[in-house]
């Protein structure tokens, strides 16, 4: 019984241990991160950006600036956000997340003193590169 019991023991230490895969990085609202496709809505062109932070996604008109966020609805698949970036604008996002790769992005405001104002349907494609 013992030497049955020993070789059971040899056996399992000699499979290596399984690990589980780490998960994707995530964003707010279970968004995942990565390369994202943002095709304006009624227009041909689309462009792909690099999102490591949900600002990116809510203030695409005004990125790299450091802007004041206030909240005005944020319920479970909706965010609805205001921001103010000083001299560069500032503006107003509505964004609605249709599944943790596909958003809805709507967005309006002033930018570089000039009038704003899209709709963009955001894809994942995957992993930056």
């Amino acid at each position: 019984m013992l030497r049955a019991l020993g070789a059971a023991m040899a056996m399992m230490a000699a499979v290596p241990a399984v690990q589980a895969a780490a998960p994707a990085p995530r964003l707010a609202k279970g968004l995942e991160t990565g390369e994202w496709e943002l095709r304006g809505r009624g227009e041909g062109g689309a462009r792909r950006l690099c999102v490591s932070s949900l600002s990116q996604l809510l203030q695409s008109r005004h990125a790299g600036h450091a802007c004041k966020n206030f909240t005005v609805s944020d319920a479970a698949n909706r965010l609805v956000v205001t921001y103010e970036c000083g001299a560069a604008g500032n503006g107003r996002t509505d964004l609605r997340v249709e599944t943790s790769r596909l958003v809805q992005i709507q967005s309006q405001g002033v930018a570089d003193g000039a009038p704003f104002a899209f709709a963009l349907e955001g894809r994942w494609i995957g992993a930056c590169h």
